[in-house]
């Protein structure tokens, strides 16, 4: 039997997917969570065999979930919106496999079958769109303020969190606009979130 976590913040989209799951005789869904740290939760309690998480989740999305899952078991990301960028983040934090919502869900089970005894699965217009994609040429430290520009951070809050002075998250934000070619921080944050840097 392959003990699954599930995650996704949609509790239709979650449910119906733990349901058509569980309907494989091989399957088990463990636990289902509405967001990336219950998913942590429910992976360090359950100690499942594989994990299936959204992509755009609140608290911590399937990247950032996985990243702090890395090694402890495979991960399968599954998204509504594949941004080019965001599979190579999502390989880089160690996810096996990578799929549309729009998979139907047999086959959705047969690669977590391949996953969890050893495969990888990225869907081919996923990865498509990753290969004909931008590189990123913003600084680690850029995007994780442009993270929080995102999320809505004020630069005295942003630099509150991320223990800099606010005319250094300015000059971050500064040469990120610069980089992008766009007026305001804002427009960057949005530009790197539509090329799934962030």
């Amino acid at each position: 039997m392959i003990r699954v976590v599930l995650a996704d913040d949609e509790d239709l989209i979650r449910g119906a997917l733990a349901a058509l799951l569980a309907l494989e005789p091989d399957l088990e869904v463990v636990a289902q969570c509405s967001n990336g740290v219950e998913a942590l939760e429910a992976v360090r309690l359950h100690r499942p065999d594989i994990a299936v998480l959204d992509l755009e989740m609140p608290e911590l999305d399937g990247v950032e979930a996985a990243k702090r899952l890395t090694g402890e078991l495979p991960i399968v990301l599954v998204t509504r919106h594949a941004r080019p960028g965001v599979l190579k983040r999502a390989l880089a934090a160690g996810i096996r496999g990578f799929v549309p919502k729009t998979t139907p869900a047999t086959k959705l089970a047969a690669i977590l079958r391949d996953v969890q005894s050893g495969g990888r699965y990225i869907d081919p217009e996923i990865a498509a769109a990753a290969l004909t994609g931008d590189a990123c040429p913003l600084t680690d430290r850029e995007l994780e303020l442009l993270r929080h520009t995102l999320k809505g951070g004020t630069i005295a809050g942003i630099a509150a969190e991320v223990h800099l002075a606010q005319g250094t998250v300015r000059n971050y934000l500064s040469a990120a606009m610069t980089k992008l070619d766009v007026t305001t921080r804002h427009e960057a944050a949005r530009r790197a979130w539509q090329e799934g840097w962030i």
